[in-house]
């Protein structure tokens, strides 16, 4: 089983991006112009969970439990604070913004032959609940604090040979 570091994954956003009732898919994405984000540190979780939903069973003084709405939990990201970086500056303004706006991450894990590897693709789309400068210690560096709270699956695009 290959084993893959967050090292070398790269964070993008791109623009608005109206809701739909329906699952989002790759193709949804085409059309996007992406601006990779600078000097991301800390990468967030990605996926959905199910709500948990509880009934009280009397006659068997248990509960019985289902699955409900899905749900991805908030995004938290951080970046080293650049206040040039194109995609830091998108983020900001994304922030100021009520829309949902289209995100890609790429992984690392290209297959090592093949005609033109590719890495995969995770898309979704999201709002931009928070974009704080934070500070720390003296030795520390200032940081951008990137809180996403997923309104969309998350579209994976298999990493490929060619």
């Amino acid at each position: 089983m290959a084993r893959y570091a967050v090292a070398g994954c790269k964070f993008f956003i791109g623009g608005a991006v109206a809701d739909k009732g329906t699952d989002f898919v790759a193709a949804d994405f085409t059309s996007q112009t992406w601006i990779e984000v600078g000097e991301w540190v800390t990468m967030g979780d990605m996926g959905d969970a199910a709500a948990d939903i509880t009934s009280q069973v009397v006659g068997e003084q248990r509960d019985k439990h289902a699955k409900g709405t899905r749900n991805a939990a908030t995004m938290e990201n951080v970046f080293n604070f650049d206040a040039l970086d194109p995609g830091q500056i998108a983020l900001i303004a994304a922030e100021r913004s009520s829309n949902n706006f289209a995100f890609k991450i790429e992984l690392n894990d290209k297959p090592a032959v093949g005609a033109a590897p590719k890495n995969s693709l995770r898309y979704f789309i999201a709002l931009v609940n928070s974009a704080r400068e934070t500070g720390g210690g003296a030795n520390t560096l200032r940081t951008l604090a990137v809180s996403l709270q997923p309104n969309s699956n998350f579209v994976r695009v298999a990493a490929s040979a060619t």
